[in-house]
């Protein structure tokens, strides 16, 4: 009876390593994801100056006028500026100093030349 008693009582970790790797678990699958996506867009904010043209969390596009602390000044159209918190901001679209790939590689490019308007409609009816 108090070999039973022992045997089904005492040393049993398996539970408490089974809540320790869940909590592991969770960490490494949930938490530390969005801290670093946290991060990179904190990162994003701090980046923003004059030219940027961005997008909003309301999918607002505009350009960036001015940077305050808090505060981010957008043209959203010609003469019209909107003030947005920073953490509004989802993403950037263009930066001020960065040069359009698409447009420097239209620059390069040689001019097109334009051919001639084909119809692929041909018509097949009797002629009288």
């Amino acid at each position: 009876m108090i070999q039973a008693a022992e045997a089904s009582g005492g040393g049993s970790f398996t539970p408490l390593l089974l809540i320790v790797l869940l909590f592991a678990v969770m960490y490494f699958l949930m938490i530390r994801p969005q801290q670093k996506r946290r991060r990179e867009a904190q990162q994003m904010q701090n980046a923003l100056g004059p030219g940027d043209r961005i997008v909003t969390i309301g999918g607002l596009h505009g350009t960036v006028v001015a940077v305050d602390d808090d505060v981010v000044n957008l043209e959203i159209a010609d003469g019209v500026e909107v003030q947005f918190a920073r953490p509004a901001i989802a993403r950037v679209v263009s930066q001020a100093g960065a040069v359009d790939e698409t447009v420097a590689a239209e620059e390069i490019a040689e001019p097109a030349v334009e051919e001639p308007v084909v119809d692929p409609v041909v018509d097949t009816r009797k002629k009288d």
